[in-house]
């Protein structure tokens, strides 16, 4: 079964290569910011939800025989929703509010059955998981995390895989969702369309 991921994110592909899936990258050209703006007030789930369809529905086409994985994250702090800070003195405002503090990371994901080039039914979830930042976090830390560029495209300027693990100190819930692609939702919502799982594995395993 092949896998069209309609995303560009680094994180997401690596999430799906270690879990055995090699997924067709899809460039969805969403304007994140349009939709959201025509879709009104929402929340963390709702935002996500609406983002992960929107991409998932964009790359539908006749060529795409397999499933298509629409994805997007939001970080939530104090019932403020943050995507990604693109600038280094946002990104950098963003830590210093949040260290020390837990916020909320929703990842929706949003699964087409696109089998012989039909776009049939759809599901969608969200999983989401609680994060909370080291409270001895120095603004020294924060200013050398900025200055990687690692933060300024990633919802919540923060990673787990990656340079901002160090100034994580817990996570509750999937921790695949803090990285924008929960496996196991999405093996659920596989289920739901009548696929199984091991059906997308294609990557030879050592």
């Amino acid at each position: 079964m092949r896998l069209y991921l309609a995303s560009t994110s680094p994180a997401r592909l690596a999430t799906l290569r270690a879990a055995g899936v090699e997924p067709v990258l899809l460039s969805s050209g969403v304007d994140e910011e349009a939709v959201a703006a025509a879709a009104g007030p929402l929340d963390g789930p709702g935002l996500v939800s609406l983002l992960a369809r929107a991409k998932a529905e964009a790359v539908v086409g006749p060529e795409l025989d397999g499933v298509i994985l629409g994805g997007d994250s939001a970080f939530e702090l104090d019932g403020e929703l943050y995507g990604k800070p693109h600038h280094p003195e946002v990104a950098r405002e963003r830590w210093l509010a949040q260290r020390g503090r837990t916020g909320f990371l929703h990842s929706g994901h949003w699964v087409i059955d696109h089998r012989g080039g039909v776009a049939g039914a759809a599901v969608g979830a969200v999983a989401t998981a609680s994060v909370t930042f080291a409270s001895d976090l120095s603004d020294a830390e924060i200013d050398a995390y900025v200055a990687t560029g690692e933060p300024l495209q990633v919802a919540g300027a923060f990673t787990i895989d990656s340079l901002g693990s160090a100034f994580i100190t817990r996570v509750e819930g999937d921790p695949h969702a803090v990285v924008g692609l929960s496996v196991s939702t999405l093996r659920a919502l596989l289920l739901e369309l009548g696929i199984a799982w091991p059906t997308l594995w294609n990557l030879p395993r050592l």
